[in-house]
């Protein structure tokens, strides 16, 4: 990946506030790369349910094909973070997802993960519908 993400202007940002809990920090003193992993799936995991609660989005789920990761600043204990994440434009069963990790310096790290869509049932992949492409593409 290079340079900094920034979203498109047809692209909803989601926000979700992280917390950086104790068993986040690692032997050197900030927060462990694999918590960033896991905030990109809890920030994609917020904004999907944000649209789609409960039995509205229980016919699909998704499936990480891919994360990337770049590492720009450390995160410590005590630290204000928060998510934004959109999504970018679908490729049949696929969309990647953009995640910025914010905290009191500006932007800790940036994240791209490829997530399919499958049938929850099934597990088989499935074209992302327009109805699921409309909402988080609002018109500008």
């Amino acid at each position: 990946m290079k340079g900094a993400f920034e979203a498109p202007a047809d692209r909803e940002v989601f926000v979700l506030p992280l917390a950086i809990e104790a068993a986040d920090i690692d032997v050197n003193g900030h927060v462990n790369n694999v918590v960033y992993v896991r905030w990109l799936q809890e920030a994609g995991t917020a904004h999907w349910r944000s649209h789609f609660p409960g039995d509205l989005g229980g016919r699909w789920s998704w499936v990480a094909l891919r994360h990337e990761i770049d590492y720009r600043r450390p995160l410590r204990a005590g630290d204000r973070v928060r998510a934004r994440t959109w999504v970018g434009q679908p490729r049949g069963v696929r969309f990647d997802r953009y995640v910025l990790i914010e905290g009191p310096d500006g932007v800790a790290a940036q994240g791209r993960t490829e997530w399919a869509l499958v049938e929850a049932a099934t597990q088989k992949p499935h074209r992302i519908p327009a109805e699921i492409i409309a909402a988080f593409t609002p018109i500008v």
